[in-house]
């Protein structure tokens, strides 16, 4: 019985334009010390059916999620890991669901916080990035006039010089043939009410800086830390934006003492 007691439940959440295959170095790791790892696609990612066109909210974009936490044992607790824009995903399910995650991790993550509106982080993030820092993404106007939707798709420029610079190779070929338009779902976000402390703001949380991100710079994520009042901070140096590839078992090593620590 002790093993299973030790067993934690990881539940891994993806960034912008990606999906669940980009945590195919670090689900191995987990599984083969006894852990239980799911990786999920959110709406119009990886392997999920919908087209980001026919996603018209940020609720819709994360209802896998919310339905797999809602699916839960009753008592049962999970180590919510989030990427990129997967840290706004983070913070909707744990304002859904507190009871229901043990600690959240914003892996160089967007975190919102309780003070403003959701789309707060996002809109600063966006206002700080020279347009030149997008390099070859495309954006587009897929919503209607009831529901205005930016669709958002990384080039293989920006991939490669801003995501991926530090990552092998063969991750960024992998890459460029499997990212997918998503959104930032900014003009949903700006219209939703504020995350709650009773909900989101009640669940611990752990902030993991990747030193040598270029896409959210190492000033922002410290900004995002201070602006949420997070204490729990962690680092790993030597990793790009997609620290689940650069820097696999780094990132392995600080998962297995957050769960030891608050799951």
């Amino acid at each position: 019985m002790a093993a299973s007691r030790e067993q934690t439940h990881f539940v891994l959440v993806h960034g912008l334009c990606l999906g669940a295959w980009c945590w195919h170095k670090l689900k191995p790791r987990l599984e083969a010390t006894g852990h239980r790892v799911t990786v999920l696609d959110l709406a119009a990612s990886g392997i999920n059916m919908k087209a980001i066109q026919d996603v018209h909210t940020f609720y819709d974009y994360t209802r896998p999620l919310l339905n797999l936490l809602a699916s839960l044992a009753p008592n049962e607790k999970v180590v919510l890991v989030g990427h990129s824009l997967g840290g706004v995903n983070l913070a909707l399910a744990m304002d859904e669901y507190p009871e229901k995650v043990a600690v959240g991790v914003f892996l160089t993550a967007l975190m919102p916080d309780t003070t403003h509106k959701p789309s707060y982080v996002l809109d600063k993030y966006v206002e700080g990035t020279p347009a030149e820092n997008w390099l070859d993404t495309q954006f587009s106007s897929v919503g209607s006039a009831n529901h205005p939707l930016t669709s958002v798709l990384f080039g293989p420029n920006f991939l490669s010089s801003m995501l991926y610079q530090l990552s092998p190779i063969e991750d960024l070929e992998l890459a460029k043939t499997l990212v997918r338009p998503g959104s930032l779902f900014r003009e949903d976000l700006s219209k939703a009410k504020n995350f709650s402390k009773k909900g989101y703001g009640s669940v611990q949380r752990v902030y993991v800086v990747c030193d040598d991100d270029l896409a959210i710079p190492k000033e922002f994520q410290k900004w995002m830390i201070e602006n949420s009042g997070l204490k729990d901070v962690m680092e790993i140096k030597g990793a790009d934006h997609m620290a689940m590839v650069s820097k696999p078992q780094e990132l392995y090593h600080r998962l297995l003492e957050i769960a030891h620590k608050y799951a």
